[in-house]
């Protein structure tokens, strides 16, 4: 188990480095991610080049038994080189230039950027690829997280070729663009601009492009260092650091050309879906590399600075915390940073080792959780654990996002939801596009699946055919990879498994939230929202945002409106198709439908749960034999286990839990 922080030296002085190799061998710390932010360190002026530092820390990080994950140090750079190449600054739809002062302030797509960039990755790669204590390396830092876009002269020249490329010929643009409407058509590639400020709506086709390509462009700037470390000779496994469900960034396409999938994650402590919300993530990481374990490159030991509001980690959540991503798949624990900085944005930002030293809770909790895991024996890799599948896709939340539709959906809230049904249950979730769903999975849940290419539909065609139980909608099957509507309407792909034809939306109305977003979802409006009421199973629920209009064709209708406009209309079919079976929901149910839905779901197809009969606020996730309970909650819970404690090899049938503890087991079982 890797353990260890992001420790950035060049912010100190040299006569601490050798006391933090001392404490970071007292702490556990066995790696450390090292220069992220030094590129002004190692590279003063143009010029001019200076390694002899980071030479001493390296020698002495070894030295000391430690290792090295190694930045390419590019994610900001040194003041020199905006002031001689401003043509390297963003800008944002405005054509207002972002001006250094504070981190990311490049144009990805920037050739003079992407020289110099490139140059400083060259030499550091020449210099340390075979030096005995670099085991990794870190290529930039958390690409896009503060400027997911970038419009400037740079990103129009970059995205007039990139659109070249993907279509050939402007009228195959235009085509695939619906630029007949409001009078768009296109001549020439030249005439095309990044969507800066525009009177009214852009074109929703082209925005899809635009997001495509902004996450092409940040990909490129990765795939461009990675070239680099690679001729000069490196052999370490090349990453980045992930950030969970970041929309800029399509992470499902990046993943293959990551050698192990990395991740930055920091649950709010005062959300009250904290655990829910951050076991998605972890899910979601695990999922993109099957059988491969990922690394936690950044949590918080206690406090972060970034909220309007950052309070600290209650006694035993940072282990608890910690645990969900082990259980989860992750085979490395780091931190945002080692040693807390004395100035900068993030001074308040809480790490390993705090200004108020080791006489301090957070010391000593770093502590006991790096001997823990440091005595923790080796671990599965994390199998097919899962047998139900989320489907999550990143074009589809993009393009289900844009404006002008019947109402406003938060993609990332929905599918949170429908998510936490499963997690309270204890019942493990892979979270993958739906080109990855096949015939390992019993269940699977598409909602809110607004963009469907055609290889998605297929496969999940092949599911149901094979066996498979499918649950879609709302708002699924609505446009091809184009965001325009095919030949015949809606649910044209899965209409003939999900027994429905679709007539229309059936928008709920009600107080305006300004857009998509959480307070609509869950009813927090600033007003009355409407919804429609439905039963099932003795459960009365809510349904919101739409109240669909659908008729069965060979479907059979489970639950129905019991009220307003859409009384007496289908809100939940079930349909038999080939050897398996297909339901669709025409609302997005309240917690309680969801939960409805989802018990008659995990019924209909045989899904169990990691342990039964969990107690309220525990939480189990499975990885191979090893089954990790936690217990979240405030209260003492009693777990039934049949199995062998993985720590001290004692045998297991109940084990009584305290607020926040964690216990490790094997169970025998394996997947």
């Amino acid at each position: 188990m890797l353990y260890g922080a992001d420790y950035n030296p060049d912010q100190w002085p040299e006569e601490v480095w050798d006391d933090d190799v001392r404490l970071m061998q007292q702490a556990g710390v066995n790696i450390v991610s090292l220069g992220i932010f030094a590129w002004s360190r190692i590279q003063p002026t143009e010029d001019a080049w200076d390694f002899a530092w980071l030479d001493r820390v390296i020698d002495t990080l070894h030295a000391g038994g430690i290792a090295v994950n190694l930045a390419t140090a590019t994610a900001s750079p040194p003041p020199w080189v905006s002031a001689r190449y401003p043509e390297t600054l963003p800008a944002d739809e405005h054509g207002a230039t972002y001006w250094p002062g504070s981190r990311q302030h490049f144009a990805p797509s920037s050739p003079t950027y992407r020289r110099l960039a490139g140059e400083l990755v060259r030499r550091i790669a020449e210099r340390y690829a075979h030096h005995p204590a670099v085991v990794m390396w870190h290529v930039g830092n958390e690409f896009g997280c503060h400027l997911p876009m970038d419009f400037s002269d740079s990103a129009r020249d970059a995205y007039r070729g990139w659109l070249r490329e993907r279509y050939v010929t402007v009228d195959a643009l235009n085509e695939a663009w619906g630029t007949s409407f409001w009078s768009q058509r296109y001549a020439d590639f030249d005439e095309i601009f990044p969507p800066r400020l525009a009177p009214y709506s852009h074109n929703p086709s082209s925005m899809l492009d635009w997001r495509r390509f902004t996450s092409d462009m940040l990909l490129e700037c990765y795939l461009m260092e990675r070239e680099i470390l690679l001729a000069a000779g490196a052999t370490q496994p090349i990453t980045t650091n992930f950030m969970g469900p970041f929309k800029p960034a399509d992470y499902e396409s990046w993943a293959p050309h990551m050698d192990v999938i990395a991740d930055d994650c920091y649950p709010d402590p005062s959300s009250p879906t904290r655990v829910r919300d951050s076991a998605f993530q972890r899910d979601l990481i695990r999922s993109m590399k099957p059988g491969v374990p990922w690394l936690l490159w950044e949590q918080a030991t206690d406090a972060v600075n970034w909220r309007p509001s950052n309070p600290g980690k209650l006694p035993g959540q940072l282990m608890a915390e910690t645990a969900q991503s082990i259980a989860r798949g992750a085979n490395g624990i780091m931190f945002f940073q080692w040693r807390q900085s004395r100035a900068g944005s993030e001074k308040f930002h809480s790490a390993m080792l705090p200004h108020a030293g080791t006489e301090t809770a957070t010391w000593r909790a770093v502590n006991e959780l790096g001997a823990r895991l440091g005595a923790l024996p080796a671990l599965p890799a994390p199998g097919r654990d899962a047998r139900v599948a989320l489907v999550f896709d990143w074009e589809s939340w993009w393009a289900v996002e844009e404006r002008d539709h019947p109402t406003g959906i938060d993609y990332l809230a929905v599918c949170r939801e429908w998510y936490g049904a499963f997690h309270s249950r204890g019942i493990m979730v892979d979270i993958v596009p739906p080109e990855r769903v096949d015939d390992g999975y019993d269940l699977v849940v598409a909602p809110a699946l607004y963009l469907l290419r055609d290889a998605g539909a297929d496969a999940l065609l092949r599911f149901v055919e094979g066996g498979g139980t499918l649950l879609a909608g709302p708002f699924s099957d609505v446009v091809d990879s184009n965001d325009q509507f095919r030949a015949g309407g809606f649910i044209t792909r899965l209409g003939g498994a999900l027994g429905i034809r679709f007539e229309d939306f059936g928008a709920l109305g009600g107080a305006s939230t300004g857009g998509s977003g959480v307070g609509a979802l869950l009813g927090h409006a600033s007003g009355p929202r409407e919804t429609v009421q439905f039963a099932l199973a003795g459960v009365e629920a809510r349904g919101t945002l739409v109240a669909e209009v659908v008729h069965p064709t060979t479907a059979e209708v489970v639950a129905s409106f019991g009220d307003g406009r859409a009384e007496g209309r289908p809100a939940l079919t079930r349909n038999r198709h080939a050897s398996g079976e297909a339901w669709y929901v025409a609302t997005m149910p309240d917690a309680a439908g969801v939960d409805a839905v989802v018990g008659a779901l995990v019924e209909a197809s045989g899904v169990e749960p990691v342990l039964p009969d969990l107690p309220a606020g525990v939480e189990a996730a499975r990885r191979g034999d090893v089954v990790t309970v936690i217990n979240h909650g405030s209260e003492p819970a009693v777990v039934a286990l049949n199995g062998h404690d993985l720590e001290s090899g004692e045998p297991i049938v109940m084990r009584t839990l305290g607020p926040q503890e964690v216990l490790f087991a094997r169970t025998g079982h394996t997947t």
